[in-house]
């Protein structure tokens, strides 16, 4: 399930900046959204429920950034013409990012990587990874906003195997607490020094 030739994706290795962030801060982070073992258990279920469904989720998510021309600049050279094969490069990458959502254990290596994940979406990083053309900066606002359709768009693929109804509410609570914990590790290039 795990990727290893997705152009760009570097988890776990030398190529990943640290996290100016500790596991304590992690931990901390955890507790402020209430994300505990019971939610790591129903992360994994999702991740089995989620697993032939990629493709699927991120079609909704792709439509969804498409029929917005503000959203999809960040993928254009400024133009307003998307670039196909960046898309393309994230697509898969953004696919990978739903299975180590669920399936990864939330460690040192899973906290260097949302830093990365962070700085790709800065001006810092932006295009640097795939070497393109495109908007030098993913608005802030924007990847905030973006909590609630990625988290609201995921729950009908969620009760797609026939779980109970109960624990697709799992599934999604669980999901929505790590979307707003990475989504606040990605902050750490946005917000500056003690301001973080």
């Amino acid at each position: 399930m795990m990727a290893t030739t997705i152009s760009g994706y570097v988890y776990g290795t030398d190529q990943v900046v640290r996290s100016p962030l500790t596991m304590q801060d992690l931990d901390l982070l955890k507790q402020a959204v209430l994300f505990g073992p019971e939610d790591e258990r129903y992360l994994h279920m999702a991740g089995d429920v989620l697993a032939d469904q990629i493709d699927d989720v991120l079609d909704v998510w792709y439509g969804f950034v498409a029929s917005h021309p503000h959203l999809v600049y960040y993928f254009t050279d400024g133009s307003g013409t998307p670039n196909s094969e960046y898309l393309s490069v994230v697509r898969k990458r953004f696919g990978q990012w739903i299975l180590d959502t669920c399936n990864r254990p939330y460690d040192e290596h899973w906290l260097n990587y949302a830093y990365e994940i962070g700085l790709r979406h800065h001006r810092s990083k932006k295009n640097v990874t795939d070497g393109v053309q495109a908007a030098p900066h993913i608005h802030f606002r924007y990847m905030v906003a973006f909590i609630y359709p990625i988290t609201a768009t995921i729950r009908p693929f969620l009760a797609k195997k026939g779980h109970s109804p109960e624990d697709v509410e799992r599934m999604h609570q669980a999901w929505f607490k790590s979307v707003v914990m990475q989504v606040a590790l990605w902050s750490a290039p946005y917000v500056q020094g003690d301001d973080y």
